[in-house]
């Protein structure tokens, strides 16, 4: 709590008190606008707000639009197999595990975010079906086993870990509808937990549930805080001690990477356990193991995306390692959660990196297909077999509706609607914090119960203004703090209210506005954007200005494929992408005080409203470098990076200038360069 003011603390302890006496079978009707925790948990610094609260504009709308429009709205006709009628969660014989909730963990909040009533109807199906499936003994889902079926999951019917993506949509559901089935039906599965994991534990038939045990974990502290039924903290103690022990993983062993069975998604989602767990259990050993897991990731296996080498064992840093796409939306939704455990905003700077990043380049403009992998330093996507801990017949960072595993194909759908969902947070202190920047708008109880509508203008990623407009459903003032988040890499933020000048935020991590408030008041928040590098493998550099990582800008040839060969494990078709220009180049090494004179940048006139391309790109940055001859393709990757520095002696290449664009508006790319020395 020593975040929080000290009328915070006692508005919180009052708060418990009332609640702690409610009857447990009653929803929680605190005066307080949205849930909070109840005793014994703790306090959390910022609220999840109920789903569709957050609006998305701009360049984020378009993006929410176009998974409207491509595979996100449509995965039941374009992947039939698997989504269609047969799916075992709509009673069919069909696929029984993870990829039919996995899709509609996505497409539910998007259709909620749009208020969109045909993807909305979409959902109805699966929802009903799942809410009728629960017999009497509490289980729910699919529970008979059929036959092997090319193509289609079809065996351990009664796996725990299908089951905790289906709970993840249930509290997205009941976030947006408040349907009361849906706490009973948690209720009776819980209680039917509690009796059989003693017996029939989380890797009973899988091992992916004893990994993943936290996303269980999440929704029985979220279900305890609306019933406060006291058998779910020990079904929640339960389940932490059947899930592998990733604080103890972290805090006694130097190397995450010595952990050869750790899977790459695995690693993304079950790293979030123990900042779950520490809702119950306050002990900093949990904040301090997932802090140390984060740190450890950076170290030996980061990449400048916010990723890290995942193909699918979890790899060291090299750039032409691959990183999963599942692993980019799980690891979003794990620093997603600890934002409002915590408090520490330092993840929402990992998070603006990795959706700011990764996530735009791994899915096609239409949102039809996608990389299973993606390379930090990728240079040819071919079918072709590269040096990754698997090989999917070479399809692997082909994009494709089905390259690589279909896994990602029913995933990568959560990523933008849970990103908007978590772009503002309510406050105990009945307040409301913008912790992560995107164009949007938002309406939530400020204050007395005074509803507020607050609307987002930026072009953030890539430029460096928001405009906040308030406004109010009474007349008069309203009383209330406004936290706003300033990212790490900014240095001099600055605050206007109404045009004056409120603040320079110099680097503090959270600038808490408590003020009246009135209809109409604009705030204005300024993060410069300075050009910067980080250290990557092998002692090389990326580019960096604001949360944005710079990339090498390539000319792309793409070429359409029709897969004759394997096309119910791999699709239909697929597309290869090869390189028009160089890619091979080295920058010169920058003294720091001529940095910012040697990288130029330039700014497009406009902002496109789907920005995440190379002809659209709104920023270019200029940089000098020399061309590697002995740097060439291995495997159709880019070859072992060589050690920074090179000597001019050595590399008798002109000097050239080249064009930098942000990572996330390229498909072949350099970001991890070579340094060389005039």
């Amino acid at each position: 709590m020593k975040n929080l003011s000290s009328l915070a603390v006692i508005l919180f302890l009052i708060y418990s008190a009332d609640v702690i006496g409610q009857s447990a079978s009653k929803v929680n009707s605190s005066n307080a606008p949205y849930v909070t925790s109840r005793r014994p948990l703790r306090l959390n610094p910022y609220i999840e707000l109920p789903l569709g609260s957050i609006k998305p504009r701009g360049w984020l709308k378009e993006m929410l639009l176009t998974q409207k429009n491509g595979s996100t709205a449509n995965l039941d006709n374009l992947y039939p197999l698997v989504m269609g009628k047969r799916n075992g969660w709509l009673g069919g014989d069909g696929d029984q595990w993870e990829r039919g909730p996995y899709w509609i963990k996505g497409l539910l909040p998007l259709a909620y975010i749009l208020d969109d009533k045909e993807l909305i109807a979409k959902t109805k199906p699966w929802i009903e079906w799942v809410l009728a499936s629960q017999d009497a003994e509490g289980h729910f889902g699919p529970s008979k086993d059929y036959g092997p079926e090319q193509g289609v999951q079809r065996d351990n019917a009664r796996d725990w870990w299908p089951k905790m993506v289906m709970l993840k949509v249930l509290q997205q559901y009941y976030s947006a509808t408040a349907d009361r089935r849906v706490i009973t039906f948690m209720t009776n599965y819980f209680k039917y937990q509690l009796r059989t994991l003693p017996g029939k534990p989380l890797g009973h038939w899988t091992f992916w549930a004893t990994y993943r045990g936290g996303d269980n974990l999440m929704i029985v502290y979220w279900l305890y805080n609306i019933t406060g039924d006291k058998f779910l903290l020990e079904l929640a103690d339960l389940l932490y001690k059947q899930t592998y022990d990733f604080t103890n993983m972290v805090l006694k062993s130097n190397l995450i990477p010595a952990q050869e069975e750790m899977h790459c998604v695995n690693l993304a989602q079950g790293i979030k356990t123990p900042i779950i767990y520490y809702q119950h259990h306050p002990d900093s050993v949990y904040t301090a193991a997932f802090e140390r897991g984060l740190s450890d990731i950076r170290k030996f296996m980061g990449q400048p995306q916010g990723m890290f080498g995942g193909d699918e064992a979890i790899r060291n840093s090299d750039p032409v390692n691959g990183s999963e796409l599942c692993s980019a939306v799980e690891l979003m939704l794990t620093l997603e959660n600890a934002i409002g455990i915590t408090g520490n905003v330092e993840y929402a700077d990992h998070l603006e990196r990795i959706a700011f990043n990764a996530m735009p380049t791994q899915i096609s403009d239409d949102f039809n297909t996608r990389q299973y992998f993606q390379q930090a330093n990728q240079v040819m996507v071919t079918r072709h077999a590269r040096n990754f801990s698997v090989d999917h017949q070479g399809t692997d960072v082909c994009f494709g509706l089905l390259t690589g595993y279909p896994c990602c194909t029913s995933n990568m759908h959560m990523g933008w609607p849970m990103f908007t969902q978590n772009l503002w947070y309510a406050t105990p202190d009945r307040g409301l914090a913008s912790l992560v920047f995107s164009p949007s708008e938002v309406k939530v109880k400020v204050g007395d119960n005074v509803e507020a509508h607050v609307i987002e203008e930026t072009n953030y990623p890539f430029l460096e203004t928001i405009k906040y407009t308030f406004n109010f459903d009474k007349q008069g003032s309203v009383h209330f703090p406004f936290h706003l988040r300033i990212p790490t890499w900014c240095k001099q933020a600055s605050i206007t209210i109404n045009g004056r000048p409120y603040l320079q935020a110099g680097n503090n991590p959270i600038v808490k506005i408590d003020r009246e408030w009135k209809s109409g008041d604009i705030l204005e928040l300024t993060l410069p954007m300075q050009v910067t590098q980080s250290r990557w493998h092998q002692n090389s550099t990326a580019i960096e200005r604001g949360p944005l990582v710079y990339a090498l800008k390539i000319g792309e040839d793409w070429k359409k494929i029709e897969n004759d060969k394997d096309p119910v494990q791999y699709g239909d078709y697929y597309f290869e992408v090869r390189p028009t220009t160089p890619w091979n180049y080295g920058l010169i090494e920058v003294p720091k005080e001529k940095f910012t004179e040697m990288f130029k940048v330039f700014k497009k006139d406009s902002v496109s409203l789907y920005p995440w391309n190379i002809k659209n790109a709104p920023i270019e940055i200029k940089a000098k470098a020399k061309r590697m001859p002995q740097w060439q393709l291995y495997n159709e990757s880019a070859g072992p990076l060589p050690y920074s520095i090179q000597w001019d002696q050595t590399l008798n290449t002109k000097e050239e200038e080249v064009t930098l664009i942000p990572y996330g508006c390229t498909t072949l790319r350099i970001s991890e360069f070579p340094r060389v020395r005039n």
